[in-house]
């Protein structure tokens, strides 16, 4: 999976696209909160207030999407300090990858890199 998830990322620009952070939004631990919240000068509690909503799970989410932090140009005004879920976004670099196997097939939905992915993995399995 790794081999492939590098091939793909070789190719292809999340710039074109960013539909993951139109369309859904990442967890949100206690950490991305603290460190976000830090970059806006924010308590942690204000930033939740202003951008987050506790979900069924009782996970933070972003109370709304698109994501209020990417830009027209579908840049992240917060890039370097986006929470975790982000930068492992669609995920398909992870060395247990069998073990989220349901949540990359979700993915495909939303991500075109990871629709090619398991695309490539499906005709290697053949």
């Amino acid at each position: 999976m790794i081999e492939l998830h590098e091939d793909e990322f070789s190719r292809t620009d999340c710039l074109t696209c960013a539909n993951c952070c139109k369309t859904t939004g990442p967890l949100f631990t206690q950490k991305d909160i603290e460190r976000i919240a830090k970059h806006f000068r924010m308590k942690p509690g204000e930033f939740i207030d202003t951008y987050l909503r506790l979900d069924e799970e009782n996970d933070f989410v972003l109370q709304q999407v698109p994501c209020p932090f990417l830009g027209a140009d579908n840049y992240c005004s917060i890039y370097e300090k986006r929470p975790k879920a982000c930068r492992e976004y669609p995920h398909t670099d992870r060395k247990d990858f069998h073990k989220i196997s349901n949540i990359t097939i979700r993915n495909t939905a939303v991500c075109p890199a990871a629709y090619n992915i398991v695309e490539e993995m499906k005709k290697r399995l053949k």
